[in-house]
């Protein structure tokens, strides 16, 4: 038995204590947003699998091989790979899958970020098992800097209700509860509805709904909203509500990792425009 202290670092979301790697590492990652993570951290070279999703750092990532989709992974196409590590995410990755893949993997990594706070843990989890520490706190001393203006910004100006859509047929929207929702209320942005039953509950534009929203948004991503769907939303609005309507770039609110830097430098530039 090992008499390594547990470094808590090194503690996934799913509560495994990991290893610092060593020897020959081949990770497979199943999380766009931690592929381009670990791009971030100088660990290209070990990565040998990744979903069609990953499109990040575009040009680099597209020499790594597609293993499906986040929900639709070819199991027999990663067996082959014969990985190391893989990531993992609870939202994105469904668990039967992850489980048929820990059969033959011996290190899964599983990732969960529900604030934007626990993208430093990210940083740390994952620059710590490869042997990137160092760049890791790079990134977390940048990303403390932004946030820190970001919630600085954000203090000073009024909160807001808002409608963050991620889908359409039926329309959905985002709970408080998600990684979404806590990015936007950064900058004074409250997603409505206040209570869900789902974490992306769908929603119906009626009067008890819309009555104090101050701007509905239309993410990029998961489904991509485009400038036409904008009427679309408005034709189904109380003759009486008339919040501002505009696109908002999905990644910047829902990628965590290295983009999340980005991400919150981009609400505050938005908030501030919006606010003028």
């Amino acid at each position: 038995m090992s008499d390594r202290v547990a470094d808590p670092r090194l503690t996934d979301a799913a509560g495994t204590c990991h290893e610092p790697a060593t020897g020959v590492v081949r990770i497979v990652s199943l999380v766009p947003s931690i592929t381009e993570l670990l791009f971030s951290l100088g660990l290209e070279d070990k990565i040998v699998g990744r979903t069609g999703f990953c499109i990040h750092p575009k040009g680099p990532v597209r020499r790594v091989p597609k293993v499906g989709g986040t929900k639709t992974v070819d199991v027999a196409k990663i067996r082959k790979l014969g990985p190391t590590h893989l990531i993992v995410n609870i939202d994105e990755n469904p668990r039967p899958v992850v489980d048929e893949l820990a059969e033959f993997v011996p290190n899964i990594l599983v990732t969960h970020p529900i604030e934007p706070d626990d993208n430093l843990k990210l940083y740390r989890l994952v620059g710590g098992v490869f042997g990137r520490e160092g760049r890791a706190e790079e990134l977390c001393e940048t990303f403390a800097e932004e946030l820190a203006l970001t919630r600085e910004a954000g203090a000073r100006l009024e909160r807001e209700n808002v409608v963050y859509l991620i889908w359409k047929s039926p329309w959905m929207s985002v709970a408080r509860d998600t990684y979404i929702s806590r990015m936007l209320s950064l900058v004074g942005w409250d997603t409505v509805p206040g209570q869900a039953h789902s974490r992306y509950p769908s929603v119906d534009f009626t009067p008890q709904l819309m009555q104090d929203v101050r701007h509905v948004f239309l993410s990029t991503e998961p489904y991509s909203f485009r400038e036409r769907h904008i009427g679309a939303v408005r034709d189904e609005l109380p003759p009486q509500c008339h919040p501002g309507i505009s696109l908002i770039d999905g990644g910047m609110t829902s990628w965590y990792g290295s983009r999340a830097i980005e991400g919150v430098r981009y609400l505050r530039e938005l908030r501030a425009t919006l606010s003028d």
